[in-house]
């Protein structure tokens, strides 16, 4: 089967596709899953030079997130709630590739109204906004909240989110053309470039002087912000996309009474696994509800161009999720 397969480490744009991957064979509590469509992330840049946490043996396939159907090959675990055919979504390692396994608690079903490029992308970037938001800040209706990287795949979810639960919500980014996109698809109620000096005094001035009640980065610029975060003010790390690991002053955290907090939702699973269905069922409603939609970038690559997705990625070019096609149409499962 075709492959983005990782035979050596390497940057991305050194590594071609595959023609003659094996196909994969699942395990106990794993199905087989024929992939229509795979979303990028920043890390699968890194995994292939071998500097990402998670260092899967050589050789592999690339990719993580995906959304298709369960294989009509595929075993079906004892108390598994997919058949063959079944329209899913989630994660799991090899997700570039015609066909993938992936752990079945890491497999959910993919509501009627989205398309698989919009599935693609839900598993990673979703539940870490609402989490972030609901779980970790607390966030209450008419609050405000501050979304940096507000065009990325998590700010622009985080932006939908925090409209849909009630907020006023402020979205930040560093070039006008990603504010318009986070207005646009987001529904952000005001805009604020953070590349301009002072750019916490237009916040300011936006919140009538008392700043932001909760602060959402996933691209360090949480000391930035408390500059702009209101008393009892809550600030949700989320990452570093910027590269850097902030050091933040306790001496800021203590005299505004603020509240730092930490978001790693991939380690819900070890430490706090019942409420992985909980955002996921709150999720699933407000996508079938239409309240919320993933934002997907205008150019969709097909796997042969996979190369260029991650570039454009790399170099910051994108918004929403950037999605891979694997297959085009349904026409084999239409005649089963």
């Amino acid at each position: 089967m075709r492959g983005f397969q990782v035979k050596e480490l390497a940057h991305h744009s050194k590594i071609e596709l595959s023609y003659d991957v094996p196909e994969p064979e699942p395990k106990d509590g794993e199905i087989l899953i024929d992939v229509y469509s795979g979303a990028l992330n920043f890390f699968d840049i890194l995994q292939t030079q071998g500097k990402y946490q998670i260092k899967p043996p050589l050789p592999f396939v690339l990719g993580t997130e995906f959304a298709g159907r369960v294989a009509q090959n595929s075993p079906i675990p004892p108390g598994c709630p997919f058949k063959p055919g079944d329209r899913v979504f989630g994660a799991g390692q090899g997700a570039y590739a015609d066909k993938m396994v992936a752990k079945l608690d890491s497999v959910s079903p993919l509501p009627d109204e989205l398309t698989y490029e919009q599935g693609a992308g839900l598993y990673v970037t979703w539940p870490t906004s609402y989490e972030g938001l609901v779980g970790r800040a607390q966030m209450k209706p008419g609050e405000w909240v501050l979304v940096t990287a507000a065009a990325g795949g998590v700010g622009i979810a985080a932006v939908q989110l925090a409209k849909v639960l009630g907020g006023k919500v402020i979205a930040a980014a560093g070039s006008q053309e990603k504010l318009e996109i986070a207005k646009r698809y987001g529904g952000a109620d005001y805009l604020v470039d953070y590349s301009k000096p002072e750019w916490q005094k237009d916040v300011l001035r936006i919140t009538n002087g008392s700043g932001v009640d909760i602060v959402f980065d996933p691209v360090g610029l949480v000391q930035s912000s408390f500059k702009c975060l209101a008393w009892r003010g809550r600030a949700v790390v989320v990452g570093f996309a910027a590269g850097s690991i902030e050091k933040l002053p306790s001496n800021l955290i203590l005299l505004k009474n603020i509240s730092v907090v930490g978001l790693h939702w991939g380690a819900y699973r070890n430490h706090e696994k019942e409420r992985i269905d909980v955002v996921w069922k709150a999720l699933l409603e407000l996508f079938s509800s239409g309240k919320a939609k993933p934002v997907i970038y205008s150019e969709i690559f097909p796997l042969e161009s996979l190369t260029q997705g991650l570039d454009a990625l790399e170099h910051r070019k994108t918004y929403g999720k950037v999605v891979v096609n694997i297959k085009k149409n349904d026409t084999v499962w239409a005649k089963l």
